[in-house]
């Protein structure tokens, strides 16, 4: 049994890998600023069911705060850390792109440091499909992701990088995961599956930043997570995607949710936004390669999952306000 530390372990990905480690037999320290980014409520929701396990742990620290960080360390021996603490959302980074810098690099480098203090060698870090914009499709490792079309996007390449530069002075064994547009239950409030689900729901005009054509590579979150705990394994330092490898229009999505609740949706067209990308396609041959790992949930059904979920917990969603500025 390990002792794995999952940072930002309220967060949306991060909670689903805590619970699937701690399914798995494993032992979770969980570490978390809980930040207002959105509504605190659904993160305390996602909390609730992790303090279920008697093998789980869970620290109210911020990664920024390498002193409280510090503690963490010294009160549990960590065998090897999942790094899900990041400041996420490309539109909102425009907008407050110091906060971004001082999470996601800054908080990285002190788990790094933290590392190399403690002897603990394996980190799994999340990083993101948005390092492609431009790039031909399907998106694959070794292309040359240097230039970054939103801070967001720039915060985890200085991520990726440092993680690098550690591997290479110090031998730590980091694999860096770029996810692809991960959707699911209890997901972000920001995201647009969960707005499309709760405006058609409720019946409200639906927010729509372009045509819908754009095409994204949809990724259910269980699928997501099991490639996260798969690449907990020795691999030096590998660049890995995880995306569905199969796009779909903005449009198909809102259909499916159409048909989930017989409901016709009412579409606002605002002008796209600048930092968004046309289209996202992950190439996946080296997860399939490296970590034997494949997408299994296809976007039809992760919607009709995501759907459940948001009927069971209806009444939880209709507290959650929706911020348009992100």
């Amino acid at each position: 049994m390990s002792n794995i530390l999952v940072t930002g372990v309220a967060g949306f990905i991060a909670s689903r890998t805590a619970r699937k480690l701690l399914e798995n037999g494993e032992s979770v320290v969980g570490v978390d600023n809980i930040n207002d980014y959105y509504d605190k409520r659904l993160k305390h929701h996602r909390l609730k069911e992790l303090k279920e396990f008697p093998n789980f742990v869970f620290y109210k620290v911020d990664i920024e705060n390498r002193e409280t960080l510090s503690d963490v360390f010294l009160n549990h021996k960590i065998d090897a850390i999942i790094n899900l603490a990041a400041r996420a959302g490309v539109r909102y980074s425009i907008k407050n792109p110091d906060v971004y810098l001082t999470t996601n690099a800054h908080g990285t480098l002190n788990l790094l440091e933290l590392m190399r203090e403690h002897d603990i060698t394996k980190m799994v870090l999340a990083s993101s499909s948005s390092l492609y914009a431009g790039q031909k499709m399907p998106f694959t490792e070794d292309l040359a992701v240097n230039r970054p079309v939103s801070p967001y996007a720039v915060t985890k390449k200085a991520a990726e990088v440092l993680a690098y530069s550690y591997h290479y002075l110090f031998g730590l064994d980091i694999s860096i995961l770029r996810y692809f547009t991960v959707y699911g239950p209890a997901g972000r409030p920001d995201m647009s599956y969960f707005r499309f689900i709760k405006w058609i729901d409720e019946g409200k005009e639906l927010i729509l930043y372009g045509s819908g054509e754009q095409k994204r590579d949809f990724t259910y979150v269980d699928d997501i997570v099991n490639g996260t705990i798969k690449a907990l394994k020795p691999l030096g330092y590998e660049i890995i995607n995880l995306g569905d490898n199969n796009p779909h229009t903005m449009l198909e999505m809102i259909s499916m949710i159409e048909k989930g609740f017989s409901k016709k949706a009412v579409i606002k067209y605002l002008p796209v936004q600048r930092a968004d990308v046309d289209a996202t396609w992950a190439d996946i041959s080296k997860a399939k390669r490296i970590l034997d790992w494949e997408p299994k949930i296809s976007l039809n059904d992760g919607i009709e999952k995501t759907i459940q979920w948001y009927l069971e917990n209806r009444e939880l969603i209709k507290k959650i306000e929706i911020d348009l500025s992100v």
